[in-house]
């Protein structure tokens, strides 16, 4: 490469000037997040949160919730402002919105340049949050089988 093509990139990137593209999993999952978020709030305005019901297939076939059971009624309880019925459902949907929130204006941030592209992690800082997801997931998990009646 020569230096006129890398002049040409976007600082710390690798991609060509107004090219941006999210590079990291935690932009991928943010961008998922904005996506679900959007979702969430087309079905609230649309049918107000009720006439379409999608069952978790492990709860269906088993009986047993899964971790993201009630992550549809709390994502439309959240679009609609409704904290009580996000708390009831899934409270950790809560979490995934924080997190959303924070890619969301750290994409845009790099979008215009105002911050360094993503940098990839380390072997132990991808452990690290593997762990965290894992915990976040058992929590999760946990709370639903009490929720269900299980624990």
């Amino acid at each position: 490469m020569n230096q006129g093509s890398s002049r040409a990139r976007l600082a710390g990137t690798g991609q060509p000037a107004g090219a941006w593209r999210p590079g990291s999993v935690p932009e991928q999952l943010g961008l998922a997040g904005l996506a679900a978020a959007g979702a969430a709030a087309a079905y609230q305005a649309a049918l107000g949160g009720e006439g379409l019901w999608l069952p978790c297939p492990l709860r269906t076939l088993t009986g047993i919730p899964c971790p993201l059971c009630g992550m549809t009624t709390a994502a439309t309880g959240l679009a609609s402002g409704d904290l009580g019925a996000v708390l009831a459902a899934n409270p950790f949907v809560l979490l995934l919105a924080g997190f959303t929130l924070v890619m969301a204006v750290l994409m845009a941030a790099r979008a215009v340049g105002l911050a360094p592209g993503a940098a990839q992690w380390p072997a132990s800082r991808r452990r690290q949050s593997y762990r965290v997801a894992a915990v976040l997931v058992a929590a999760s998990w946990a709370f639903q089988l009490h929720r269900f009646g299980w624990v």
